[in-house]
């Protein structure tokens, strides 16, 4: 390393010991967040000055031990041994520890010990310590570990500077000689493997003796049969494998405490002990979290709509201006109705994203998460998932796309990957046009005024009940696997660190815009291709007939907007009535022609005659081809089957939030034919299927690998056809 080559410092910590508020504190606003190849971690890396010393700040993703059970786990281990491609090997680690639970996090530093890099401890939340009536001699302990020792307190931004002191004056220095000893066993097998995978670090051959099923037996091409006869041979010499382990580490982290730390004869009662109490309660602490998750949901489902509506009408007014400013063509067409609108399905959902990170980094950040997930552990553990799924669940009722990004709270990989997988079942607020527009349409007339809203309940609980049935199939059978041991730190509460919060929404933020919204933009422009191809001469005829009702569409609709405003003054309308009607009549076969040429085009399409080969294949559901065609053309978002449908059955584009327009949309599809037994049919497919390329971009994104994308969009299919073919033959026997 020369002068110019900044010192690389990694950061490796517990969850929940204020590690990334470190990070956040020590780099500001330099740093940026990626993901390493092939993993789902994501990597964040700043840069910053230690008194004239540049350095590379690199923090790892929370682990409470160095033992690589997935590829994900791998990621931190590899990154310390310099075995991470693309990555250089740290100068300098740095363990951050929660003073207040010396035992349980020094188990990790002491794997960090024998990393072969030298170390410095950062004794974090000792104000908390403190509290707790535990006296730490931090001179003793730093001796007894062999490194530094700097107390500090990351959110008050306390102890940084020292700790800054520390790091620069450790830099090349040899790596700590103090760390647990194995006993003379173990070592000895060590050495025999070792001769068996030359090259490899001792570190990765004492993981290949102590983690079953971990990752360097995939990794070291040891024959299995040897690792058996060597687990048997420590078993019978008193190391028992992997007990061993944890008996190694943690009679030497209570010797090196014995005289270094005091603990009160009676640990006082603390506010986090007091607050515990109720928050953890099986009663309270359950109806305090449904409150919060309400909140929370609420927010997501009708708080987000404030700056979703404003982004939908400026996407609109850009779209309208482009056509109005270019020339008539293909390209403007392309640019208004493709890219325009293709960017606005992005950027729409931001709203959703950054809220939802939002309420989950003040949650984590105040302690609550861990308490939360406490609390649904046993709920989720039924259908094989951890906890911390019940959050991301519950959020993808507003939009599975922040609901999956949520999944980033899960540390283990197989409850999230089943988390991801499931979340999309949950039916989201897209689909609401959908519910609206075939419920009204069949179910209101001749029906009790209750029975809507109970069809609208029975949709949502479809997803919420096969969620979780389908999350303990896939545990069951493609990530079978035995369930992780529940651990969870209950960290004292604290006020949130704003900086953590903003980071975290702009991390999110900025992550999908930057990766799925690329996906999501790309396939909305394929598919709007494909709707307006081969365009013929549709586009110039309707922009004709467009153009010659131009004005008297102004004025039928200034004489509405004075309706309304009369109607709401309460005074007559009678005059501005006879003034209207006359433009309506004249308005109206215009209109229908120019509804009429954009059935034709739709159906002409390429995407129309590919609906028209495949409908064979949904008339056992009941469809028709315009059903059909609607359906594959709702694939970039689902709301977009609504006002395909009102092209395809001359309705014009019809607006989901016009009610008399989505209601003669809905009348328009009852008299053509489709009969309740269709109906039902496509409400449940619709509640099942993945219609939504944004989701699968994002299931992309989070699991690195195409493959699993590919699988939600085939079983989710699989299920809604399956689901919906045995709707439709029930409906239809019971009369419908």
């Amino acid at each position: 390393m020369t002068s110019a080559t900044p010192a690389v410092i990694a950061f490796l910590g517990n969850p929940n010991t204020g590690k990334t508020t470190l990070f956040n504190a020590l780099s500001g606003l330099n740093h940026r967040t990626g993901n390493y190849a092939g993993v789902t971690v994501e990597s964040k890396k700043g840069s910053a000055t230690f008194g004239t010393t540049p350095v590379t700040l690199l923090d790892l993703p929370g682990t409470y031990s160095l033992a690589p059970r997935s590829p994900d786990e791998m990621v931190a281990v590899d990154v310390l041994l310099g075995l991470q491609a693309g990555e250089p090997r740290p100068d300098l680690l740095v363990c951050i520890v929660d003073a207040s639970n010396l035992e349980r996090n020094l188990y990790l530093t002491t794997q960090a010990l024998e990393m072969g890099l030298p170390v410095v401890v950062a004794l974090n939340m000792v104000d908390v310590a403190s509290s707790h009536g535990l006296t730490i001699d931090v001179p003793a302990l730093s001796r007894r570990l062999g490194v530094p020792v700097v107390p500090i307190q990351a959110n008050q931004r306390k102890g940084l500077e020292e700790l800054r002191q520390a790091v620069v004056a450790r830099l090349g220095s040899a790596p700590p000689a103090e760390h647990p000893r194995f006993p003379e066993t173990f070592e000895t097998e060590v050495a025999a493997l070792r001769t068996q995978v030359p090259g490899t670090p001792d570190y990765l051959v004492r993981r290949l003796i102590l983690d079953v099923g971990g990752q360097t037996e995939k990794r070291l091409a040891v024959p299995p049969e040897t690792l058996a006869a060597t687990r048997a041979r420590l078993a019978s010499a008193g190391c028992p494998i992997p007990a061993i382990e944890a008996r190694t580490r943690y009679n030497w982290i209570r010797d090196a405490l014995k005289d270094t730390l005091t603990r009160p004869a009676q640990r006082p009662t603390t506010w986090t002990d007091r607050l515990d109490a109720v928050l953890t309660h099986r009663v309270w602490g359950t109806l305090i979290f449904l409150t919060v998750m309400f909140l929370v949901f609420q927010s997501i489902f009708a708080g987000a709509a404030y700056l979703m509506d404003p982004i939908d009408a400026g996407k609109t007014w850009l779209a309208d201006t482009v056509k109005a400013t270019l020339p008539a063509g293909p390209f403007t067409r392309l640019l208004a109705d493709g890219i325009i609108a293709g960017v606005g399905s992005v950027v729409i959902f931001l709203p959703q994203i950054v809220i939802l990170f939002a309420f989950l980094a003040l949650l984590e950040d105040c302690g609550y998460m861990a308490r939360a997930a406490f609390l649904m552990d046993r709920l989720m553990a039924r259908a094989g998932l951890s906890g911390k799924s019940f959050i991301p669940l519950l959020s993808s009722l507003a939009c599975a796309i922040p609901g999956i990004m949520a999944t980033r709270v899960i540390e283990n990989y197989r409850d999230r990957l089943a988390t991801i997988l499931v979340a999309p079942l949950m039916s989201c607020s897209a689909r609401l046009p959908v519910y609206t527009l075939l419920i009204g349409a069949f179910l209101t007339r001749g029906y009790p005024w209750w029975f809507p809203g109970l069809v609208m309940f029975l949709l949502y609980l479809i997803g919420i009940v096969v969620a979780p049935l389908v999350a303990w199939v896939l545990k069951a059978t493609l990530l079978a696997g035995p369930r992780p041991v529940f651990v969870m730190e209950m960290p004292a509460y604290k006020w949130p660190d704003a900086w953590v919060v903003l980071r975290r929404m702009f991390d999110a933020g900025g992550a999908f815009l930057a990766r799925a919204g690329t996906v999501i933009l790309a396939t909305s422009v394929v598919v709007w291709a494909l709707l307006n191809f081969p365009a013929g001469t549709y586009p110039e005829r309707i922009e004709e007939l467009t153009a010659s009702i131009a004005e008297p569409q102004d004025q039928a609709k200034a004489l509405k907007e004075q309706i309304a405003k009369a109607e709401q003054a309460g005074e007559p309308t009678e005059e501005l009535q006879a003034e209207l009607k006359p433009l309506e009549e004249k308005l109206e076969p215009v209109e229908a022609k120019i509804n009429e040429l954009l059935a034709e085009w739709r159906e002409q399409s390429y995407l129309g005659q590919f609906g028209r080969t495949v409908q064979p294949a949904f008339a056992p559901l009941g469809w028709d081809w315009r059903i059909t065609v609607a359906a594959i053309a709702s694939f970039p978002a689902r709301e977009v089957i609504v006002g395909t449908l009102g092209i395809l059955y001359k309705q014009g584009e019809t607006d989901t939030g016009d009610a008399s327009a989505m209601t003669r949309l809905g009348d328009e599809i009852r008299n053509s034919g489709i009969g309740l037994a269709a109906a039902l049919s496509l409400l449940v497919f619709f509640v099942l299927c993945c219609q939504c390329v944004s989701t699968l971009a994002v299931i992309r994104r989070e699991t690195r690998s195409w493959f699993w994308p590919i699988f939600t969009f085939v079983y989710m299919t699989v299920l809604a056809y399956v689901a919906a073919l045995a709707t439709f033959w029930i409906a239809r026997g019971l009369g419908g």
